[in-house]
């Protein structure tokens, strides 16, 4: 299942409205139904978070203006990569790439917590404050880099449709907005929606300054990576009103700023989880 050529030319831009279109739909959320006080400034997060996201897209377009979707267009056009050896359903065919990229994400999210020098580039990620629709935007450039790199690499093996990487990326965005949400579900409808996507309490245990809750919960669409690899975590131990969000060694609003978000991977490594 390709993606038609006429479309490509406008994937930006269908991407770009659907990211505004949720990152309005959990903000307004976050208005009418919130799930924590806010504990610090909300313009200095939203304004540090934003231009991380603005800074990532710009980057993205300059370095990688096709990849992975061009590279799964090319593997699709030349039969490279494993999916395009077999004649699948097309249907088969897109949810099976959906299904590898999502957990090559999991797989990813846990090396960048596991690896010092990956974990320098992504703690930038968890030195928010507090969490909310915005956090899902908030990784450090060099964190988008390499994940396109990773990403390209396993279009490239795998050969998953271009569709598939699409309706992959565009998932990714939206569901990393909506599981950082600062929303309250209620309980026996959060316990049903996270047998099937990752919820918002489900993911805020991940940002929890506890070294246990902060190594649990990695997954970002697919919940199941982390039933199956023991990584999982209900509910935070403190609850989610009283928990502590980010790290213990950077709790200074500075870090907050765009110039020390930036900063970040470069930062002296003090006692960080």
């Amino acid at each position: 299942m390709s993606i038609p050529y006429e479309i490509m030319p406008y994937e930006p831009y269908l991407r770009t409205g659907l990211f505004l279109a949720v990152l309005m739909l959990v903000a307004t959320a976050e208005i009418l139904f919130p799930r924590r006080p806010p504990t610090v400034s909300k313009k200095t997060r939203w304004f540090g978070n934003l231009m991380i996201q603005f800074i990532n897209a710009v980057v993205l377009r300059l370095m990688f203006p096709v990849l992975p979707i061009g590279i799964a267009v090319l593997c699709s056009e030349k039969g490279w990569g494993l999916l395009n050896q077999y004649a699948l359903n097309p249907w088969v065919s897109l949810l099976t790439g959906i299904v590898m990229l999502d957990l090559l994400v999991y797989f990813q999210h846990v090396m960048f917590h596991k690896i010092p020098l990956f974990w320098r580039i992504h703690r930038m990620h968890h030195i928010d404050l507090d969490i909310d629709v915005t956090t899902g935007a908030r990784f450090h450039p060099f964190e988008i880099m390499a994940s396109a790199l990773i990403k390209s690499v396993a279009v490239f093996i795998f050969g998953p449709p271009a569709m598939a990487v699409l309706v992959f990326e565009i998932m990714l965005n939206g569901e990393s907005m909506f599981n950082h949400g600062n929303v309250s579900i209620p309980p026996g409808i959060d316990r049903r929606l996270r047998l099937f996507v990752v919820t918002p309490d489900m993911h805020r245990v991940h940002h929890s300054v506890i070294l246990r809750e902060n190594n649990s919960n990695f997954g970002f669409n697919i919940p199941w990576w982390d039933f199956l690899f023991r990584t999982y975590v209900a509910q935070p131990a403190l609850g989610h009103e009283a928990m502590t969000i980010g790290l213990t060694s950077f709790r200074d609003m500075k870090d907050s700023t765009l110039w020390r978000m930036l900063a970040t991977p470069f930062m002296t490594m003090k006692k960080v989880l």
